[in-house]
């Protein structure tokens, strides 16, 4: 397996590689526990803004170097840059969070470990697939700090757990496990600690032998509904069905199931 890498320097707080299909993007400031701070925020938004531009890459896995993937916002550098555009994403810039910018079309797993607080929970919420480790700590602790959340956690978090069930954590700020956050509807999967990154891998490998017009026809629908609402997703879903019945991975989808083989698509 070759790995090809863009950038090396400890100056980077996202490192980004490819392997194959796969789009790796690393949360990389260790020594503050990878808490963004505005710099990291604009790396990780290019990051995902290659990935979806490069035709090559299928799927993306965030993941995090050292013991913890995100103790969340680093409050003191970002303190006098709330209004200075730490957060404006532009139409060209995919915003991590998925608030503004550009909207995504390709899907997103993430791999998380140890502490994963605030933005690293709505940054979760805004992927297709986490992977969780079991010693995983997590806290949407905005109104500890004196705010609240504002990377979709009002939203996303509600959504995924019911009202009931968020409420007392997104008032209180307060702590819970990974078998929490499981039952919560937060995560995919909880796995033993250690094993969260070779398990995100392998999902994001069965993700890129499907069809990619499919996969991104198919995201494309279920963002229909936070968009637009249930009763007009449910009205468009049949406008991608032209240009995806018409390509060729959809003759070489036929043909591989009469040929009772695996497809090898194109993205065509």
């Amino acid at each position: 397996m070759t790995t090809e890498s863009n950038n090396h320097s400890s100056d980077n707080r996202i490192t980004y590689e490819s392997d194959g299909y796969i789009c790796l993007i690393g949360l990389n400031r260790i020594d503050k526990r990878n808490a963004f701070d505005s710099h990291m925020i604009k790396q990780l938004s290019a990051a995902l803004t290659c990935y979806e531009s490069d035709d090559n890459l299928r799927c993306a896995l965030i993941f995090a170097h050292g013991e913890h993937f995100t103790a969340g916002l680093d409050l003191m550098e970002l303190q006098d840059k709330w209004d200075k555009g730490a957060f404006d994403f532009n139409d060209d810039e995919i915003d991590p969070w998925g608030i503004g910018g550009k909207l995504r079309s390709k899907p997103v797993v993430v791999a998380v470990q140890g502490t994963c607080f605030t933005a690293g929970i709505e940054l979760m919420l805004n992927s297709d697939v986490v992977i969780a480790s079991d010693n995983c700590n997590f806290a949407q602790m905005e109104v500890q700090r004196g705010i609240m959340p504002f990377g979709g956690a009002t939203v996303r978090f509600i959504a995924a757990a019911g009202w009931q069930k968020a409420m007392p954590y997104l008032l209180t700020g307060k702590a819970f496990d990974a078998q929490t956050a499981d039952r919560l509807n937060l995560v995919s999967e909880v796995v033993a600690n250690g094993e969260e990154y070779e398990r995100a891998m392998t999902i994001a490998k069965d993700i890129c032998k499907a069809a990619p017009l499919g996969v991104q026809g198919l995201l494309s629908s279920a963002q229909d509904v936070s968009r637009s609402g249930t009763a007009a997703a449910l009205a468009n879903i049949h406008s991608y069905l032209p240009h995806l019945f018409h390509s060729e991975d959809a003759k070489e989808g036929a043909m591989a199931m009469v040929e009772r083989r695996e497809a090898e698509f194109q993205g065509k």
